[in-house]
């Protein structure tokens, strides 16, 4: 029985996930005039209730570890389990927040509300390459104290926070980004990229607790605490890029 109870905590990230999920495919996208009498056709708020299940689920994510392992109670089910639910939650979730996305961008342009689903498709990169992820991390037994591309919950929190961005930000530029099809490409290959990878990636993983071990994460949490003061939730993707650069560039000593 005990050996249970971080598993529905790991079923409970799985919940979140479909949540997420049923929350981006209500809405669709909306036509309305605006006070100049030009058609405007935008994405429902709804939306980012699906970043906030998907936050959830994180947190549930991080617990279901915790508990493991005050319980003594990690098994190898629930090591699979754990990466089934990630794909949902960081995976499949995140890829249709972009899809949806993308179908904005292109619903700006002439005729896009016609456009072909082809073009939407690479959306789902994302979901493809956190499952390969996942599945090299599951035999992989080498990843004791770092990973081997970046973590399908770090890509997926920065995806999810795109929608956040999109309706909580004042400022236009950022706004316009989030709906700009290139901005979303790029994305899609940058993260998809990331995580299939074989890149050393920093991990909560530590020999013994140090300040040499810290420093590190005590950046990105600086970086996480300015940037979110200055620039509101777009203080995701740039704590993202920060935890990114910060394993490159400490690659030896994560190795080592």
């Amino acid at each position: 029985m005990r050996k249970q109870i971080p598993n529905a905590f790991t079923l409970l990230n799985l919940l979140f996930g479909c949540i997420a999920i049923v929350v981006i495919l209500q809405p669709g996208l909306m036509l309305s005039v605006d006070e100049n009498g030009q058609q405007t056709i935008e994405i429902p708020q709804k939306i980012f209730w699906a970043s906030v299940c998907i936050g959830i689920a994180a947190m549930v994510d991080f617990l279901d570890g915790l508990v493991a392992r005050a319980l003594n109670a990690s098994s190898e089910m629930g090591k699979q389990l754990d990466s089934l639910a990630d794909v949902v939650s960081f995976g499949v979730a995140p890829g249709m927040i972009v899809f949806e996305f993308l179908r904005r961008a292109y619903a700006a342009q002439p005729n896009g509300i016609d456009v072909s689903v082809l073009w939407l498709l690479p959306a789902f990169l994302i979901p493809c390459a956190g499952a390969y992820r996942l599945a090299r991390f599951n035999i992989d037994t080498t990843q004791t104290h770092y990973f081997k591309g970046v973590p399908i919950p770090a890509a997926g929190i920065c995806i999810a926070s795109f929608p956040l961005i999109y309706w909580f930000s004042n400022t236009a530029w950022m706004i316009e980004l989030m709906v700009n099809k290139w901005f979303l490409y790029g994305t899609i290959i940058m993260i998809s990229y990331l995580m299939v990878s074989t890149i050393p990636v920093m991990a909560l993983k530590f020999k013994k607790l140090s300040f040499n071990m810290l420093w590190p994460f005590l950046i990105i949490v600086v970086v996480a605490t300015l940037s979110a003061f200055f620039l509101g939730w777009m203080a995701v993707p740039v704590s993202f890029i920060a935890y990114v650069v910060l394993s490159l560039l400490l690659k030896q000593s994560i190795l080592s």
